[in-house]
């Protein structure tokens, strides 16, 4: 794409934490949370970013939003590296880049009255005049579904949808250019999981915003993002728009991912791919491929070399071996399968049902 329609361009990002040292101190593990990790988001687009829990999705977003520091690898926001700015000069850009937390209580103060929590980060960054805050804490509870008369409530006395709402009016607070989502629906009930991403997908099409949409399931990234990449062990393992991912999936991963998907029709029978074993340790993980010990399509050479991101077909990004080789007559049916069975409409504003929540282990419960 154009690098003045780039907006924030990820290389090689690399995250690692010490998991244990020696008697003197010196680290003798590391848990390798990001490895090698390289995307791009374009203006005005929302990157779905999706796996299980531990991928490295996160951590991904903590680094973008300067809570974490990258190993090694490359942070440019609109063309300005991130990774080697001082403190000063990365203060400056916590107007342009706002975080929506997991926890919508856990974010909140709750000492503070929403309308204070809203105003707080307008005053702070002198975005407005002191007699026009009220105002446009007025009109950003309005924006986000919620009556100007909540301004003096605490956290404790809104229910989680509620409180998620308000740490969205937060992020708008201040008229950020990226807003990196770290799964704000996965503490929410079901019945208002709907209502949160109705909410983020207006928002986005009415005020032109980016996204970087950080989730556990596909069918909930779906329905907000406009391309999503697969993550599996601090690897990302696809990259492609939501349509040619749900009805042409290249990797196997994914392919299981889509086929734990709950369907909302009752008549229809899909057969699903069970992956055996456990997720390697992030410590001490496979030397080739990171999804080869639980792989169904597995072919030689899976387990000595890393497979490299590579355009498959045009905008559409894989790292696995299994497409420089045939593949076993049984996981081509497989795979056939599962595009059939994953070719379903997202659920729309209009619906009531609700994408069901994925298992721990990204397959379902």
């Amino acid at each position: 794409m154009p690098s003045e329609d780039i907006l924030l361009d990820v290389q090689h990002l690399t995250k690692s934490f010490v998991a244990d040292t020696s008697f003197f101190g010196k680290p003798t593990s590391f848990v390798q949370a990001v490895d090698d990790v390289s995307f791009q988001i374009k203006r005005g687009e929302a990157f779905g970013l999706v796996g299980e829990s531990g991928c490295g999705k996160s951590t991904i977003g903590k680094m973008l939003v300067g809570l974490l520091s990258p190993t090694s690898g490359s942070i440019k926001f609109e063309g300005r590296e991130l990774t080697n700015m001082g403190k000063k000069e990365r203060q400056s850009l916590c107007t342009d880049i706002q975080l929506i937390f997991q926890d919508p209580y856990a974010s909140l103060n709750p000492r503070m009255t929403i309308g204070n929590i809203i105003a707080e980060p307008i005053r702070t960054n002198n975005i407005l005049p002191a007699d026009k805050v009220d105002a446009r804490v007025d009109e950003l509870l309005e924006l986000v579904g919620l009556p100007h008369t909540m301004r003096n409530r605490y956290p404790h006395e809104f229910s989680g949808g509620q409180r998620q709402r308000v740490g969205i009016a937060r992020a708008l607070a201040v008229n950020p250019k990226l807003i990196v989502c770290d799964e704000p629906v996965s503490a929410l009930d079901v019945s208002v999981q709907a209502q949160v991403l109705n909410l983020l997908d207006d928002l986005k099409e009415q005020m032109g915003l980016t996204y970087l949409f950080i989730a556990h399931g596909l069918n909930v990234v779906k329905h907000v993002s406009d391309r999503v990449g697969v993550m599996y062990l601090g690897r990302l393992m696809e990259i492609t728009e939501k349509n040619e991912l749900y009805h042409n999936p290249l990797c196997p991963y994914t392919q299981a991912l889509l086929s734990a998907i709950p369907s909302v029709d009752p008549k229809m029978r899909r057969r699903r791919i069970i992956l055996e074993g456990d997720v390697p340790s992030p410590i001490d993980p496979p030397a080739g491929c990171r999804f080869c010990s639980r792989c169904f399509a597995k072919v030689g050479g899976c387990d000595v070399s890393a497979p490299e991101l590579r355009e498959v077909t045009p905008g559409h990004w894989c790292a696995c071996h299994r497409y420089d080789n045939v593949m076993p007559e049984g996981v081509v049916a497989e795979a056939t399968k599962i595009q059939e069975i994953s070719a379903q409409p997202a659920y729309g504003h209009g619906e009531k049902t609700v994408p069901g929540a994925m298992g721990p282990n990204g397959l379902g419960k």
